[in-house]
């Protein structure tokens, strides 16, 4: 694999995420920046979106970021890219390959909800290059999808997969969501097996995220009984739920590379292992975020993110820009790589960083090795399967020793 701890290599190739932040129905579990929206505005987002991707190299310059020009990865997400039109869908793709060299190998993504697939949208697919299709299924059992707001029968995603095959798009992700309402340790069973039954080459496995950001999260911190919060299992059940998913898939040869992320072999996403390895990638549309390596010989990288609502998006706000410091970037090196099954590396780390600036983290590490939630092996640390199920926990140990370390 490629050398991404630090900025030092050169031409490490561009990963490319689009936002389309459309939806047929906002699912009451969603706290992304995705809605439902009149057609009228799409023309105008993709005209937004396709002005910026032809101006990637001025913003770059202007936040201070070095751009890549060849692309190994595009990932289109949402909402739910596939409600735009086929010729929407073909501006975008064109604009990407006319500003960027994209290898004729590359990773090129698109998130489908279940029952927007129509012939005309998987030719268009097709024609765009498209070779990994990500499927927002959540549950195979129709009472649960219908519960949150899906539109999708089991039998759609059936369909829709066998159709994508026909396509000869055969590189499938399954997104599923432990802690649903009405969800049963019987019922996630079934999902589980639903998803390795369809061959699919990716899972994806999600615990139910409680936060103010979505409808069912707010009526849950709330103690309501809307959007069938009553109904929603406790944090026990849902962690369970995690295991048997980390059990199953396993067994089925879909193997745990991330925490969330599971995959036959050789069909890891090349596009998320940007985000967890630090390689650089450029977003665009609402709520995108970027990482390009700094212009600045002092620092290490540059972060910048567009407005989060679709208005102020379209209006051309512009975008806000953080600086990534070398004491930041060693603390994502740890919490981000620490999501990979693989842990992180210490020798690649003292390095990239300085022996001694790494020998900071000593106690903490042994301390969350003695406490069961990450294990080591010489100079090789990761996460236990307690571990992951407190990442967040565990990350925040090596974001607080930044305080001692001294560059």
């Amino acid at each position: 694999m490629e050398k991404v701890l630090g900025w030092d290599n050169q031409g490490v190739a561009l990963g490319i995420y689009i936002s389309v932040p459309f939806c047929r129905t906002k699912c009451s579990y969603c706290n992304f920046a995705s809605d439902v929206f009149s057609r009228v505005l799409f023309e105008r987002y993709v005209d937004r979106v396709c002005s910026d991707i032809e101006n990637a190299t001025r913003i770059a310059e202007e936040v201070g970021g070095k751009i890549e020009r060849e692309v190994d990865s595009i990932y289109l997400g949402g909402g739910t890219p596939t409600v735009l039109a086929t010729d929407q869908l073909q501006r975008i793709f064109s604009a990407a390959r006319s500003q960027f060299e994209v290898r004729p190998d590359a990773e090129i993504t698109v998130e489908c909800a279940p029952g927007t697939l129509a012939s005309s949208v998987l030719d268009g697919l097709r024609r765009c290059g498209v070779n990994r299709v990500s499927l927002g299924v959540q549950s195979f059992v129709d009472a649960e999808a219908a519960a949150v707001g899906r539109l999708h029968k089991r039998a759609t995603v059936l369909d829709d997969i066998a159709r994508l095959r026909a396509a000869g798009i055969s590189n499938i992700n399954i997104d599923l969501i432990a802690g649903l309402p009405h969800q049963t340790a019987e019922s996630w069973q079934m999902s589980l097996a639903e998803s390795v039954a369809t061959g699919a080459q990716h899972v994806s496995v999600y615990m139910l995220e409680v936060d103010e950001d979505s409808r069912l999260g707010r009526e849950l911190m709330a103690g309501g009984t809307r959007y069938h919060a009553h109904f929603v299992p406790d944090d026990d059940a849902i962690a369970d739920f995690y295991l048997v998913a980390c059990e199953q898939l396993k067994e089925a040869g879909i193997e745990q590379y991330e925490i969330s992320n599971f995959a036959r072999d050789g069909f890891q996403s090349r596009h998320n292992l940007k985000y967890w390895t630090r390689q650089p990638y450029l977003g665009f549309g609402v709520d995108a975020h970027s990482m390009l390596a700094s212009a600045t010989p002092d620092q290490e990288a540059v972060r910048f993110a567009s407005a989060d609502s679709l208005e102020p998006y379209i209006d051309g706000t512009p975008v806000q820009r953080t600086i990534v410091s070398r004491q930041t970037a060693l603390e994502e090196s740890f919490f981000l790589g620490l999501r990979l099954t693989r842990g992180v590396d210490l020798r690649e780390l003292s390095a990239k960083f300085g022996e001694q600036v790494v020998e900071t983290f000593r106690g903490a590490i042994a301390e969350l090795v003695g406490d069961g939630l990450m294990e080591r092996r010489e100079d090789l640390v990761r996460l236990t399967s307690r571990g992951r199920m407190l990442s967040n926990e565990v990350f925040q140990w090596f974001i607080l020793a930044d305080e001692l370390v001294q560059f």
